[in-house]
């Protein structure tokens, strides 16, 4: 079997250095690469090192005769079984997102009918500057998965999302769209909210209402959707998981912040409810309670129900999908919870086990025609079949979503 043949198209920038790591792992994975290197990242990256790393030739000019008559632009854009930009600088994303063609990377990408992934790296402010998130919605609407950029401190000092993804995740992201089968974009144009994680409600400035929930089957119910071609807004608690290919992401932490980040993501055609929200939270202390006070006597609060008041809100999305994690009996449970909480479907786990924290999960699927049991599986396998419903109820015109 051939091995599978990846295009890499190499911006500028300081990430550029990350792209020859990326190379190093594509090749161990047992796939083949050919770079092409912008007139920016040349100015990081010398193309010595990504021809030695891949031992491909490296291309850097559209009008190189040498090139074009042993293989034209054309070709390497069509013969490649993805194009990969990585690192995707703003003024990249920008001339994707317009057409642009007047250079040999963005040529090629105009050129392709591959399907296309984009690791963005620029500074914080570029990337949340509106041009940019226009550029990157057109882009996804296009059909192009762009990754969400990294958190953390960057060259010039600042701190926020905009680094490039690790090479790791960038390998993660390509294996998983070889994976997907060609065209299989039933969910495409179609935008989904998922939730994930748990919610941490503070008592003071360092203790907080927890539990333990890892956000890994929301995680995976997110990747999975985005791998038919949803539009996928992930709303996350406090989990340190890697965002998913394709995925927007927003972290939050509170009860009252997911469901502010849930209502500012609608309009949305479903939306998969799979976080552990804290039902109670306390008037938090502006100091530190202090041990030798005593046991502190809190006053609760129920947080708001966001399944509840997203079913009843008038922006409703078509399909709801709730998730009751439960101790004993979780079908019976979960199938009144349907009924009390105007849910279309709920996913129903015991979670007496070790579920929470774990890699697998055994399910019941409720929804209006009752009870579907789905054995012990992993928790990418119950994320699969939960989209691949998904795509069924609201991916291709089906009329009854129950």
């Amino acid at each position: 079997m051939q091995a599978r043949r990846i295009l890499l198209i190499v911006g500028g920038g300081i990430a550029a250095y990350k792209a020859c790591e990326l190379i190093r792992l594509i090749r161990k994975a047992g796939m083949s690469v050919r770079c092409v290197l912008t007139d920016a990242g040349a100015h990081f990256v010398t193309p010595m090192t990504p021809a030695a790393l891949s031992e491909q030739p490296v291309h850097t000019s559209l009008f190189d005769l040498k090139d074009e008559t042993e293989m034209g632009h054309i070709q390497l854009s069509r013969e490649a079984d993805l194009v990969v930009v990585a690192p995707a600088t703003a003024d990249l994303l920008a001339r994707m997102a317009t057409g642009r063609a007047d250079d040999l990377a963005s040529t090629l990408l105009l050129a392709t009918d591959k399907r296309v992934l984009a690791a963005p790296a620029m500074n914080v402010r570029m990337w949340t500057h509106a041009a940019t998130q226009r550029n990157v919605a057109r882009l996804r609407a296009d059909g192009v998965t762009v990754m969400a950029p990294d958190e953390g401190e960057m060259a010039c000092g600042e701190y926020g999302p905009g680094r490039l993804p690790e090479p790791e995740s960038i390998l993660a992201a390509i294996e998983a769209m070889l994976a997907q089968a060609p065209g299989d974009a039933r969910l495409a144009g179609r935008h989904v909210i998922v939730t994930a994680g748990p919610t941490h409600e503070p008592i003071d400035p360092v203790r907080v209402i927890a539990n333990r929930s890892s956000g890994k089957q929301g995680f995976a119910i997110a990747e999975a959707l985005a791998r038919l071609g949803a539009r996928v807004t992930l709303v996350a608690g406090p989990v340190s998981l890697p965002t998913p290919a394709g995925v927007t992401r927003t972290d939050v932490t509170t009860a009252a912040e997911m469901r502010a980040a849930v209502r500012a993501a609608l309009p949305a055609e479903a939306a998969v409810m799979a976080a552990a929200v804290a039902d109670w939270r306390v008037e938090a202390s502006p100091t530190k309670l202090s041990k030798a006070d005593g046991p502190p006597r809190l006053e609760w609060s129920p947080n708001p129900d966001i399944l509840a008041e997203l079913a009843a809100d008038p922006a409703r999305p078509r399909l709801i999908v709730g998730f009751a994690a439960e101790t004993g009996d979780a079908a019976a449970k979960a199938a009144a919870k349907r009924e009390r909480k105007r849910a279309d479907w709920i996913v129903a786990n015991d979670v007496s086990g070790d579920v929470m924290g774990g890699d697998r999960n055994e399910v019941h699927l409720i929804t209006a025609g009752g009870s579907e049991h789905w054995p012990r599986l992993s928790k990418a396998e119950v994320a699969r079949r939960l989209a691949e419903r998904i795509a069924q109820a609201i991916g291709e015109g089906a009329g009854d979503a129950g």
